[in-house]
């Protein structure tokens, strides 16, 4: 009864950390990109695209994996050198 007990334990606080990762998650994507985000993009896409492009649609990720990988390859490349 104890183990069982223990494992209750166990999925509760699983299931409270996963609830709080998804309240995050829920306040992460409905906040607003700031304006000088806005122009500074438009900015970018202006200059590669020689004032064809047009930014239709900006959002924020959900996930961090691609600021990881950058992480991994800068301290992967300082590794080497």
């Amino acid at each position: 009864m104890a183990r069982l007990s223990n494992q209750v334990e166990k999925l509760s606080r699983n299931v409270t950390k996963l609830e709080n990762e998804v309240a995050a998650l829920k306040q992460r994507s409905d906040e607003e990109i700031p304006e000088d985000v806005l122009i500074a993009i438009s900015a970018a896409v202006s200059a590669y695209m020689g004032n064809r492009g047009t930014v239709r649609a900006v959002h924020f990720l959900r996930h961090r994996s691609w600021s990881q990988q950058g992480r991994q390859a800068v301290q992967h490349k300082a590794k080497w050198q």
